[in-house]
């Protein structure tokens, strides 16, 4: 009995080139938020498009409320930054059981040609949408004429 070692302990016994795949499963079905993932190596994921007159931004979000979100556009830069706090209290017969789980994920991404007003985001069912128009770009080009 002393042989066995837990699946999710034994990686740096197997020496492969998976890196943490051989935990995936593990760490799928352990307790937490969400799914047991480490939010310290791992963060939302967002897709960006981009459109004729906008920047149209969708970002995963499960299971977080709208009061957990900061959103700003400082120069281009959209930042949106996710900050969960999670408490439990639980009375029982002679003692009080409390847990409490705070976790803080920020992503950034660089819009190019952003106009600050005018930008909206909703969230709906888990995904954050948020709509940067665009500014006009003037035309940074001159004809020289020769003589």
């Amino acid at each position: 009995m002393s042989g066995l070692v837990p699946f999710n302990k034994r990686r740096d016994l197997l020496n492969t080139n998976f890196g943490d795949f051989s935990n995936m499963v593990d760490d799928f079905f352990s307790e937490g938020f969400p799914f047991g993932r480490n939010l310290e190596k791992d963060t939302f994921k967002l897709d960006v498009q981009e459109k004729e007159n906008e920047y149209l931004v969708e970002v995963e979000l499960p299971g977080v409320k709208k009061e957990e979100i900061n959103l700003e556009l400082n120069q281009g830069r959209l930042t949106i930054t996710v900050k969960k706090e999670e408490k439990v209290e639980e009375e029982k017969k002679n003692y009080i059981h409390r847990e409490r789980r705070s976790s803080s994920m920020s992503r950034s991404v660089y819009l190019s040609d952003t106009k600050p007003e005018g930008v909206k985001a909703a969230l709906n069912d888990g995904v954050l949408t948020v709509t940067v128009p665009k500014e006009a770009k003037q035309n940074m080009s001159n004809k020289i004429n020769i003589d």
